[in-house]
C-alpha cells in the first residue's frame, strides 16, 4: 500500500489487481461525534460539566476545588429537611443537583450549600425524565461515580465517603447502600448484612427468583438509590426510555450493562 500526489491510496495484493482508493480527510474520521465532522480535533469539545462558572476571570481559576462525584435528587419542598440531612452526608468533593418537581427553588436558599448546587425545574416529573434530559454521559463525564438518589432516604448511619472507598476497593460498577435491619424491604438483596461490606447474593421468598443468578437474588441493584461508574452510566442513560415516568422495571435491567462480579449490594 501507498500513497500518490492524486490524494489516492494505491492498494496492492497478490490476488487483487491495483485499486485507487480515495484519502479520506481527517476531519471525517468516524471517530468525530455526530455534528462535528467538520471541525478539526482542537476545537472539538465532546464533553461538559456541570460545574458553576465566573462571569470573568481566568477559567482555571473557577473552582478552588473541581467536585469528583456527582449526587442527584429529585425533591419536593416537603421533603427539605430530609434533602439537607443527606446533602451533609456529601463531601465538597460532590457535585449536588436538585431536580424540583414541585416547582419551588427559592424556599432552598436558607441552606448554604443550595447556593452552589444545581436547581433545576419541570412541574410533576421524576427523577428519570430528569437524568435522561440532563444527565447525558457526555454532560457527566468529569464525575467518576453518579448517585440518583429518592428524597425520602434515612442517611443516618451513611457515610459517603466511605463509601465511595468500599466502591473502588470492590471495583463496583453499579451498587446501593443496603437498607437497615430494620427497614421495611421488598427485596431482601436490599437489606444491610452485619460484618459484611458488601453482598452479591441473596434467597428470596420460594417462588421470587426463577434463576438464582438472575434478579433479585443476584446482580440485583434497586432504583431508589442507585449508585453508578460514569462508564455504567454512560450504558443505563442509553438503556432509559425517552417516556420512562416511575422506572418500575428498570432494575432488573441494569445488570446489562456491567461485567459479571461488578455488580453489587452494600453494606456499609
Amino acid at each position: 500500500t501507498a500513497s500518490n500526489d492524486q490524494g489516492l491510496f494505491v492498494v496492492k495484493s497478490p490476488q487483487t489487481n491495483v485499486v485507487n482508493v480515495p484519502i479520506v480527510p481527517k476531519k471525517y474520521i468516524r471517530r468525530n461525534p455526530r455534528g462535528s465532522k467538520l471541525l478539526p480535533p482542537r476545537i472539538n469539545v465532546p464533553e461538559s460539566d456541570l460545574h458553576l462558572r465566573r462571569l470573568y476571570g481566568l477559567p482555571p481559576l473557577d473552582l478552588k476545588r473541581k467536585p469528583k462525584y456527582l449526587a442527584a435528587f429529585s425533591v419536593g419542598i416537603h421533603q427539605m429537611n430530609n434533602i439537607d440531612a443527606c446533602v451533609k452526608k456529601f463531601s465538597e468533593d460532590f457535585q449536588i443537583v436538585l431536580f424540583h418537581y414541585d416547582g419551588k427553588t427559592t424556599e432552598w436558599d436558607q441552606f448554604e450549600w443550595s447556593k452552589k448546587a444545581i436547581h433545576v425545574t419541570a412541574s410533576k416529573q421524576t427523577k428519570w425524565w430528569y437524568a435522561k434530559r440532563f444527565l447525558h454521559p457526555d454532560v457527566v463525564a468529569a464525575y467518576e461515580y453518579i448517585f440518583i438518589w429518592d428524597e425520602d432516604l434515612g442517611v443516618e448511619h451513611f457515610n459517603a465517603d466511605r463509601y465511595i472507598e468500599l466502591v473502588k476497593k470492590h471495583g463496583l460498577e453499579i451498587s446501593q447502600p443496603g437498607l437497615g435491619p430494620n427497614d421495611i424491604v421488598t427485596w431482601e438483596m436490599t437489606r444491610r448484612r452485619e460484618g459484611q461490606e458488601v453482598h452479591k447474593v441473596s434467597l428470596e421468598r420460594p417462588g421470587w427468583c426463577s434463576d438464582q443468578h438472575l434478579p433479585p437474588c443476584a446482580a440485583f441493584v434497586e432504583i431508589m438509590a442507585p449508585v453508578f461508574s460514569r462508564e455504567a452510566w454512560r450504558c443505563v442513560w442509553y438503556m432509559i426510555q425517552n417516556d420512562l415516568v416511575h422506572g418500575w422495571g428498570l432494575d432488573f435491567a441494569l445488570r446489562r450493562c456491567v461485567e459479571v462480579g461488578n455488580f453489587l449490594y452494600f453494606s456499609p
